[in-house]
């Protein structure tokens, strides 16, 4: 959500209703221009020449509202779009061209800490897809523009989730107000959160009963 977006420093509210905040912990590219190209159905080749830069992603979870909502298939919605953070900076992506392996990987290292334990370390070049076919899919049918951001995907034991699924129990606990939440990425730099109070829930109206009449009234006589 791009109106949420925050920045290294700044508190993060907990979601109204929500009890199981979480993190997650993924480096982003951010799409700049290429002269000549509309961004429009990219190889992974073109591709790899719109990406401008790369920065820390943070991309706040709210457990239990995505759980809820995802029960219909479709996207967490309100369980993601209420905090992302991005930073510190924008590293060039020239800073990394002497970096990529043979399948275009970036093997660069991650890590994320909680009131300072750390929780989690994995390598970017682990995630599934290299940036340019990340762009590139993007693009598919569509287009990319200056100053859209895609994340990797969250790095292994990059959130609390996954550390949930292993230890079969809430181990580490769901984060809190006052928590703080530090994520490192190698020749990028690091972003810190703190965990701010819960923010008060809107009252909402419940969805009526879906109307079973497939078939509109006749209109009055007369009309």
């Amino acid at each position: 959500n791009p109106h949420t977006v925050t920045g290294t420093g700044e508190v993060i509210g907990i979601p109204a209703g929500c009890t199981d905040l979480d993190f997650e912990t993924e480096v982003a590219a951010v799409v700049g221009r290429v002269p000549g190209s509309d961004g429009r159905n990219l190889t992974a080749e073109e591709a790899h020449r719109h990406i401008f830069g790369y920065t820390v992603l943070n991309d706040w979870s709210a457990r239990d509202l995505q759980r809820r909502e995802m029960k219909v298939s479709l996207g967490p919605c309100k369980g993601k779009d209420f905090a992302n953070t991005l930073g510190p900076w924008i590293v060039t992506a020239d800073e990394f061209e002497d970096r990529h392996d043979a399948e275009g990987f970036l093997p660069i290292s991650m890590a994320v800490e909680v009131n300072g334990d750390p929780l989690g370390q994995d390598l970017l070049s682990n995630m599934g897809w290299p940036f340019a076919e990340l762009v590139a899919y993007a693009s598919q049918d569509s287009v990319v523009r200056p100053g859209d951001v895609l994340g990797s995907g969250t790095c292994g034991s990059g959130c609390l989730a996954e550390l949930w699924g292993r230890n079969g129990s809430q181990t580490p606990p769901p984060l809190k107000t006052g928590d703080v939440v530090r994520m490192t990425v190698e020749g990028i730099g690091t972003i810190e959160n703190t965990v701010g109070a819960r923010r008060e829930a809107l009252t909402r109206v419940p969805a009526r009963p879906r109307p079973r009449n497939r078939v509109a009234a006749a209109a009055p006589s007369g009309i």
